[in-house]
């Protein structure tokens, strides 16, 4: 959020901001349309402290609940809260009451062509509006207005009714004039349902706006007596809201506000540890151990079980517990919320499979160190998440499965192969027959040896793991399977990663099995999968000889009850379509039923980068395979295996260039590219293909020419030093606000025309960034990259020595130092953040004394991973 601070005032938070930025954040978000969650508007003023604030009835209900589908941005409002947040930060800032933005907004969007419409307020005052809009506003659009009675709002089936109405109208901008706090809980409920870009809880702003109640007098205003002057005219309605419910909501504006430093989006690790509080789950504050997803459907029968099970885990671990529930129809999530308050239990819109419960829950996680996914219907046994978790961080695993038992207490042979012919024809033939037959003529792992000890493995089940946040970032789940087979894809992108999965027996969870059903048609679709798993990684003569030992195998098994039809199905393609999940979900809103990533380039200039070149690829290159993305990987003067690695990822281009040069590969990529927007990829940095999606996307449209992601620093395993070092620098505003520095950036066609050729510099990102002004570039809130800084004191100062060699090639010196030294200095908030600040200076006082000397790129060992490259540090 450029261009204000935050600050907590009565246990709600505001944001302090001057009145054009706060005009133009909304129309753009208007402008952009849903790109992401939609934008709630909320002013706080006493009244909103009484309902919202600590100790009142929706206390946390809007900002604390990390599974509302609503960004808010909170607004001063009120001379009290001027006040308050005078004293807390120094500075006077403006009040930006609703009734004052109001008539602004509405002129802005009859400019920009934005779809205006109005829900509250009586019929009558609703008439007096549309006349004053058709003269005062001529050009507006304005599509429609909405005037519910109570009874209708109270209603949920009403509520959705109305919303799909407004949906229909194709509303850019909602004024919501409901009253507090039935507007503002409104709107967090179901403006998703509304698809307006921006929802304004302005209260009294329809009144305003037909002239049916006048603003007070200036000075009045001035002197922060409008509320006596509007009493006086509303006596009856607004007597208790001033005079009985206003002192309290004064005495909390007093006693509970504080400052709180900027938003810190782009690293997880360097939030405070959540409290431990054993026997609870945690709430959204603070960095858990672990952040346990539950993806249920029509689960209410088993559910209890397992968060009972997890509730014991909670003496070892912090934990987080996220259940996603596609739209079951037993009471699942009501059950979830009513009977488990500290679970974080939301409906995911639709049935959109487990993978795509998975992702949706991935965007409601918050800081944990790792990321553990539990089938409904499992029982944890007690201390089975520590051991998981000290099998991860002992072995270095992307991921660790645990031991499942079978109803009866027996183990679950839950441990697999990749796929492949001859294992398909084994298992076609013998089943789980045969225990003792060569491995490479089973799938499944029948050995009971290897449920004994802890090991590696190709994949397991996907009812039960735990994997570390970095990669669990890096990957998202391909919601195209639905039900089965979308672990095998997961597992076999970690291990092209350079990752491992470890099965660590002594973690033990009992798995009733099948919490989601089983059916002729799950079973078709469980073969189809495995068919479609294989033409997504093989070519079309070994998928079709795949395909048939599938049906063979379906043949032998077509008399079972539940294999009825599966045959038929496998063979004939045209009734995939019919199966579970493979058609858009009707309940499920657009931007789940089909996720479009614009068919723009990516280009991954890599110099000796065997090392990370296939993690990095690894998300990115199903997506060249479909032909959805160009991707270029553009190898400059390599003598590793860099370019033999990539060309193992099919649809990926790779070019090998003589000399070693990052400004010769960019280019180089830029001359054979076809499609636009473009994308210039550090090879040692991990985008999702949903970053990648997000960031094409907020160019094609035409509202920025140049855009990059946010950044998350993997500090995993990083020396103490670094951690202190990183705690500063995400707090800097301009840490937060250019292309430079995190090793990926985006330019649309016309943005690339600002120059011919990247130039021979060391910060090619830096001399991109200088070419465009604030309002043509953005810095995006979504999923972000993932960088790892170095790991060692030693390692960090010899990159920062690049960076700032970089920068001074640019500037002709070191003209930022003091600015960003005033920055670090407002960072301080007591003793630990002027340690943290003072370690800062330190690295960068030792980045600068070293960067005057010429000398080689200086390449981070300690990780291959270096952060982006430059900016002013």
């Amino acid at each position: 959020m450029l261009g204000n601070n935050k600050v907590i005032l009565g246990g709600t938070p505001v944001d302090l901001m001057d009145p054009e930025p706060a005009l133009e954040r909304i129309l753009d978000r208007a402008r952009r349309g849903r790109v992401r969650r939609p934008l709630g508007v909320a002013s706080v003023n006493l009244d909103h402290l009484h309902h919202f604030g600590t100790g009142g009835r929706w206390a946390g209900t809007l900002h604390a609940d990390p599974a509302s589908t609503v960004e808010w941005l909170y607004l001063l409002d009120g001379a009290p809260l001027v006040s308050q947040s005078q004293r807390l930060t120094g500075h006077r800032w403006p009040r930006l009451a609703g009734s004052d933005l109001a008539s602004p907004l509405l002129v802005r969007a009859g400019e920009l062509g934005l779809r205006v419409g109005f829900l509250g307020g009586s019929a009558a005052n609703q008439q007096l509006l549309a006349r004053k809009i058709a003269t005062d506003h001529p050009g507006l659009k304005l599509v429609g207005m909405w005037c519910p009675s109570r009874e209708e709002l109270a209603s949920t089936a009403d509520s959705e009714r109305i919303a799909r109405d407004i949906s229909r109208a194709g509303v850019d901008i909602l004024y919501v004039g409901l009253g507090k706090p039935r507007q503002e809980l409104w709107i967090d409920r179901y403006a998703e349902l509304t698809g307006a870009a921006v929802l304004l809880a302005f209260g009294a702003a329809v009144d305003f706006l037909a002239g049916r109640v006048q603003r007070a007098p200036q000075w009045f205003c001035e002197h922060g007596l409008e509320w006596g002057y509007r009493l006086a005219l509303e006596p009856k309605r607004l007597a208790g809201r001033y005079l009985v419910d206003g002192p309290p909501a004064y005495l909390k504006l007093r006693t509970t506000s504080c400052c709180v430093p900027p938003a810190r989006t782009d690293s997880p690790t360097a939030a405070d540890p959540a409290p431990r509080t054993p026997g609870h789950f945690t709430g959204p504050d603070g960095t858990a151990d672990a952040a346990v997803i539950i993806v249920t459907y029509n689960s209410a029968g088993c559910l209890d079980a397992l968060l009972k099970s997890l509730r014991a885990e909670t003496a070892d671990l912090t934990l987080r517990v996220i259940v996603a529930d596609n739209s079951s129809s037993d009471g699942t999530l009501e059950s979830a919320r009513t009977r488990h308050p500290d679970v974080l239990a939301f409906a995911t819109g639709g049935n959109l499979g487990y993978s795509g419960g998975i992702n949706a829950a991935m965007r409601k996680v918050g800081e944990a160190a790792a990321i553990v996914v539990l089938n409904p219907d499992l029982t944890v046994g007690r201390g089975s998440l520590a051991a998981m978790m000290q099998r991860l961080r002992a072995s270095q695993a992307g991921a660790v499965v645990p031991r499942l038992l079978n109803p009866g207490g027996s183990t679950s042979l839950s441990l697999y192969r990749e796929p492949t012919i001859a294992t398909a024809v084994g298992d076609a033939l013998l089943g789980r027959r045969a225990p003792n037959r060569p491995a490479w003529l089973s799938g499944t792992d029948l050995n009971p040896e290897s449920y004994a000890h802890p090991h590696t493995v190709d994949w397991a089940t996907g009812a039960a793991l735990m994997v570390r946040r970095p990669v669990a970032d890096a990957l998202a789940w391909d919601e195209s399977y639905f039900l089965y087979s979308e672990e095998t894809d997961f597992f076999r992108s970690l291990r092209t990663m350079g990752e491992t999965v470890w099965y660590e027996p002594a973690a033990v969870m009992g798995h009733a099995g099948g919490a989601s059903g089983s059916s002729p048609r799950l079973n078709a679709l469980l073969a189809v999968n495995r068919v479609r798993y294989i033409r997504k990684y093989h070519s079309a003569a070994y998928a079709a000889v795949f395909h048939g030992v599938v049906a063979f195998s379906e043949l032998l098994r077509c008399w079972k009850p539940d294999r009825r039809g599966v045959l038929q199905t496998v063979l004939h393609e045209e009734r995939w379509v019919a199966l579970p999940g493979q058609a858009p979900d009707p309940a499920a809103e657009p931007s789940k039923a089909a996720v479009r990533i614009p068919h723009g380039s990516v280009i991954i200039p890599a110099h000796n980068e065997a090392a990370v070149i296939a993690r990095t690829l690894a998300p990115l290159a199903p997506l060249a395979a479909a032909g959805q993305l160009e991707v270029i990987v553009a190898c400059n003067g390599c003598t590793d295996d860099t370019a033999a690695i990539a060309r193992q990822f099919e649809g990926v281009h790779v070019l090998e260039l003589p000399q070693p040069s990052k400004t010769a590969a960019l280019n180089a990529g830029d001359a054979v590219a076809s499609f636009w927007p473009r994308l210039y990829l550090d090879a040692d940095v991990q985008v999702s293909p949903g970053t990648v999606g997000e960031v094409l996307s907020a160019l094609v449209d035409g509202e920025v020419l140049a855009a990059r992601p946010a950044v998350r620093f993997d500090l995993q395993d990083a020396h103490p030093l670094i951690h202190s070092y990183y705690r500063t620098r995400q707090q800097l505003p301009v840490a937060r606000s250019g292309l430079w520095g995190g090793g990926v950036y985006a330019l649309s066609q016309e943005g690339r025309q600002r120059f011919e050729q990247f130039p021979d510099l060391i910060a090619d990102d830096l001399f991109v960034d200088r070419l465009f002004e604030p309002g043509e570039k953005a810095v995006l809130d979504g999923d972000p990259a993932v960088v790892c800084p170095p790991r060692t004191p030693k390692d960090h100062v010899a990159v920062l020595h690049r960076v700032y060699r970089g920068n001074a090639e640019q500037r002709g010196g070191h003209g930022s130092a003091g600015r960003t030294l005033s920055e670090v200095v407002r960072t301080i908030r007591g003793p630990l953040s002027a340690g943290h600040a003072l370690v800062y200076v330190g690295f960068a006082f030792a980045g600068r004394r070293g960067s005057g000397r010429p000398g080689a790129w200086e390449r981070d060992a300690s990780t291959r991973q270096p952060a982006g490259g430059g900016g002013p540090c």
